[in-house]
This record gives structure tokens, C-alpha cells and sequence, in this order.
């Protein structure tokens, strides 16, 4: 009897230990599901990553598909459920889940740490270089075996192009290697682009938006004259190749009636304005006009028109008539200039600016008309000089080449043999605007005795009588050899007549 009781209180005890068995906190390496069930719990691995299928439970040998957000990559794409034996306990084998990952060459492999998001592809920083036609960038890959099927694009913005015409972008290419430099095909001027990296069919890893570069802008095609008002108008740019922040025209303008006349504005005007009211002068002035737009990136080509107030007909050339002066003495190196100011009272009083050029073409008197002339230089060559400031209110003889000196100017003795322009320049400036009106005499300072207004005429008297006393003396040589030849015939007569007899 002892021994069937023996018996019967191991079984209480044995039944007794098996709940608090079931009671206790499993190894997380261990899972607590039956054998036959064979599953895995969900892993814990990057926040960032994707599965599909998304659950909380996978079957043993159940493939799931990870991913990540754009521009990463997970480490492994493909994965499975499976289990292996951790130990033996009580004669059983007990069990552990685990993940195998598929690796490049298709077989699986265990997975002995987490799964990460991983930054396949980075843009080295600061090597994102934008210029007006092109954008580049370096850059680096860190998985070696997605690297060969990256794809990289440039693209055109569908906003970018309007109002102007910008060409697609076509073509992609394939990066090669672990590290490289990508650059995007010819592109246009301040134009929306967008570069992408990606991995086939849909995944970014890269993705940035550029504007390329301002540059100088087109020259304008369209301007006209208003007959009406007498103003210039034209079209406005688009800014195709920058955001137009303005235009600079220069207007030159001569009087039909004073060729020695002129007057030069250079302004600065607004992107808004589209017409500027041309200097009022007599009918038939012309004008000649150069206009540029500008961008960031400076003034683009000029357009060049000329215009004939009051005339149909295509404009004459502008023409340099400049006045005379007189008294010029070459031994002294001077000249008299017969003055008048410019500027009508009040404005009478402004100051003058009286300036030497050493040649006499029109090009060079546009040029000292609106240029800088500086100081007189003796150790050089004749050139375009600030003679003299005059504070001009009435007419008056101005003697060029005294010797003079002052801040800024010297008015230096003329050198016989050279062809000088003078030119009487006043100088009006704004914020947005400079004027210049020149007023120009010519002259050359010759060696020897200056001529007088008489020489003209007394070359053409003396030319005139040497040709009359030289056919004169030619007719006298004619007449005279044809007496001479009928004086003889007459003297032979006689002596014919005799010897016919």
C-alpha cells in the first residue's frame, strides 16, 4: 500500500508545478508558440522600413517584401520566416525564430543584425555647381551592387518655359562605379530644372530643383518713332534669360540747321517704361539710337536705329560740320575760338568744359563728347585733353593754347602739324541719367605763316593766269609758224612762173 500512495502524491505535485510553468516570461529569442504552428512575429528592425505583406505574424518560409522611403535603401529586399533549433529540453528540441535575407546572388542567407535604411546615394556637399547653361554635381554610392542600375535625369520644369520657349531635356544616363560626376546636358538660361537619381521602375534616391543662371539678355527687335508725341517706343523685353531690371539707351542727336551741334543722353530707365520723349531740335535733326536691356547679369547686345524728324526718307548719315575758328599762329602754338554758351539763361551760368581732341573724325568727337577726358600729358602723343572750365554768360574770344593751368586741366600750346577738334561740352547729371551737349570746332595748326580767308582766291587768280599766258604762248607758236609757211610759198611763186615761160 505504500508504494501506490508513493505514486499518487508525485502525480499531485508534478500536476501542481505544470500552470506556474506555463507562467513564465518566455526568452524573446525563444518564442512561446507551439511547434506546429511554426511562425514569426513581426521583426523589429528600422522604423523606416516597409513590409509587404504588413502583419504581425508570418508563416515559416513566407517571403516579405522590405522597402523604404525615397532616397534609401533597405539592406535587404527580400526576407523569410524561419526557425531553428536552440536546445534540447526533457529530450524535445526547442525552437527560435529567425530571418534569412536573399543576397545578390539569389541564395539565402541568415540575418545576424537589424535591417537598416540605408542612404544608397549621396551628393558630395558643396560640389552642386549652377551656371546659366549647365548644372553639375558630384556624387557617391555606398552599396556597390545597386549602384550599376542607378539612373540619373535632368528635366524641364512645365512652368519654367512660359512665356518663353525652352527646349525639353532629353536623354538619361546610367551612373558606373561607386563615384562619379554628373552633369546635365545643355541647358537655357534662367530655366526651372529638376535632377533626379533613381533606381528602376520608381525608386528616389535623389530628387533637387535648380534655376540656372541669369545672363545677358537679347538685344530689343522692335522700336519706333511716335509721330504724334516725338517719343521713342518699344517693346518690352521677356525675361527669358533673366528678370530685365532695366534698359539703357543712348540717344545721340544733330540739329539739321548747327552740324556742329550735338548732344548725347545716356540713360537709365526703368523695366516698366516703354517710350522716352526724344530731344526737341528743328525739323530733318537725326538721331541715332542704341539701346540694351539689362539683366543680374549686366547689358545685353545693343539695337541701333536712326531717325529723321519730319522726313519719310531713309536718314542721312550724321554729319560733322564743325565751326571755324581763326587766328591761329603756329609759332605760339595758338588758336582764337569764337565761343557762345550753350545754355540759355538761367541755365547760362552752368559750367563749361572746353576739350581738345588731336584728331578730327566723327567717331572720335562722339567718343570726347560723352567720354572722361583726362589731364594733358606732355610726355605723349596728342590725345583728348581737358583744356579749360569756363563759367560761360556771354560770347567770347577764348585764346586755345595760352599756357594755362588749373584743377584738373592745362591749356597746353598747340603743336604745329597736327588736325585739332575743340569741343565746348556742358554737362547736366541724375540718378538715372547723363547729358551732354558739345558744341565743336576743327582746325590745323600748320607751319609757316597762317593762311588768310584770301589764299583761296588768290591760288585760284595765279592758277588762272599761268594757264592764260600758257595758251598764249602756245597760240602765238601756231599762228607764227603758219605765217612763216605762207611767207615762203609767196616767194616761190615767181621763180615757178618764170620756168614755165
Amino acid at each position: 500500500m505504500a508504494l501506490p500512495l508513493l505514486a499518487l502524491r508525485f502525480l499531485l505535485v508534478l500536476l501542481s508545478l505544470l500552470p506556474a510553468q506555463g507562467q513564465e516570461e518566455p526568452d524573446p529569442k525563444v518564442q512561446g508558440v507551439p511547434q506546429e504552428t511554426e511562425m514569426c512575429q513581426r521583426p523589429r528592425w528600422d522604423s523606416r522600413l516597409r513590409l509587404a505583406p504588413d502583419q504581425e505574424n508570418y508563416k515559416k518560409n513566407e517571403e516579405v517584401m522590405l522597402s523604404c522611403i525615397d532616397g534609401f535603401q533597405a539592406s535587404f529586399t527580400r526576407v523569410k520566416c524561419s526557425r531553428e533549433v536552440q536546445s534540447i529540453s526533457d529530450g524535445k528540441p526547442v525552437y527560435r525564430e529567425l530571418w534569412l535575407g536573399k543576397d545578390s546572388r539569389g541564395g539565402w542567407i541568415r540575418i545576424r543584425s537589424s535591417v537598416e535604411c540605408i542612404d544608397v546615394l549621396q551628393v558630395v556637399p558643396g560640389t552642386l555647381e549652377v551656371s546659366s547653361t549647365s548644372i553639375k554635381l558630384n556624387w557617391t554610392c555606398r552599396l556597390p551592387e545597386t549602384c550599376q542600375q542607378i539612373q540619373a535625369r535632368c528635366r524641364l520644369e512645365e512652368h519654367s518655359s512660359l512665356p518663353c520657349e525652352a527646349e525639353e531635356v532629353k536623354g538619361e544616363e546610367t551612373l558606373h562605379g561607386q563615384e562619379g560626376t554628373f552633369t546635365c546636358p545643355p541647358l537655357q538660361p534662367f530655366t526651372d530644372y529638376s535632377i533626379t537619381m533613381y533606381l528602376p521602375p520608381s525608386t528616389i534616391l535623389f530628387t533637387w530643383f535648380a534655376r540656372t543662371e541669369e545672363t545677358v539678355p537679347d538685344k530689343p527687335e522692335k522700336l519706333w518713332l511716335d509721330p504724334s508725341t516725338g517719343s521713342l517706343r518699344w517693346k518690352a523685353l521677356p525675361s527669358c534669360k533673366g528678370e530685365i531690371i532695366g534698359y539703357q539707351l543712348n540717344v545721340t542727336a544733330r540739329s539739321a540747321q548747327d552740324g556742329s551741334f550735338l548732344e548725347m543722353e545716356r540713360l537709365r530707365l526703368s523695366s516698366s517704361v516703354t517710350e522716352h520723349p526724344l530731344p526737341a531740335h528743328s525739323p530733318g535733326s537725326s538721331y541715332l539710337v542704341t539701346m540694351r536691356g539689362l539683366t543680374a547679369a549686366g547689358a545685353g547686345a545693343a539695337s541701333l536705329w536712326e531717325f529723321q524728324t519730319n522726313s519719310s526718307d531713309t536718314p542721312q548719315p550724321l554729319d560733322t560740320s564743325c565751326r571755324s575758328t581763326r587766328d591761329i599762329s603756329p609759332s605760339q602754338g595758338t588758336a582764337v575760338l569764337p565761343l557762345r554758351p550753350i545754355a540759355r539763361p538761367p541755365e547760362a551760368a552752368r559750367e563749361h568744359q572746353l576739350i581738345v581732341v588731336a584728331t578730327r573724325n566723327g567717331t572720335a568727337v562722339e567718343g570726347a563728347c560723352s567720354g572722361d577726358p583726362q589731364p594733358f600729358n606732355a610726355s605723349r602723343q596728342p590725345g583728348t585733353y581737358l583744356a579749360a572750365v569756363l563759367n560761360l554768360t556771354a560770347p567770347v574770344d577764348f585764346v586755345l593754347g595760352s599756357g594755362t593751368r588749373g584743377q584738373g586741366y592745362h591749356n597746353a600750346a598747340l603743336r604745329p602739324g597736327w588736325d585739332y577738334t575743340a569741343l565746348l561740352r556742358l554737362v547736366h547729371r541724375s540718378q538715372q541719367a547723363e547729358k551732354f551737349t558739345c558744341v565743336c570746332y576743327s582746325f590745323s595748326v600748320v607751319a609757316g605763316q597762317p593762311l588768310g580767308p584770301w589764299h583761296g582766291t588768290v591760288i585760284g587768280v595765279v592758277v588762272l593766269l599761268a594757264l592764260f599766258l600758257i595758251s598764249a604762248g602756245i597760240l602765238w607758236f601756231v599762228l607764227s609758224r603758219a605765217l612763216l609757211c605762207l611767207s615762203r610759198k609767196r616767194k616761190s611763186l615767181p621763180s615757178k612762173a618764170k620756168e614755165d615761160n
